[in-house]
């Protein structure tokens, strides 16, 4: 399924980003705002989720400095 901005409604990419997160807190602790922020940036259709992916990523590798 392509996810790319182009071939997504914001309402999908909305859906998708709360799937996501749903997915991601099992188990484990709420997304900081720094990563809300950041998921946001896809569902506002700003951001690829692919570059999204990597700057959430990165930013945990980094210790969660963004």
């Amino acid at each position: 399924m392509d996810l790319s901005i182009k071939n997504t409604t914001r309402e999908q990419r909305m859906d998708i980003v709360k799937n996501a997160l749903a997915i991601s807190i099992t188990g484990a602790d709420v997304p900081d705002e720094k990563v809300l922020r950041i998921a946001k940036e896809y569902v506002d259709g700003q951001t690829e989720i692919a570059d999204v992916q990597a700057k959430i990523i990165n930013m945990y590798k980094k210790g969660g400095d963004n």
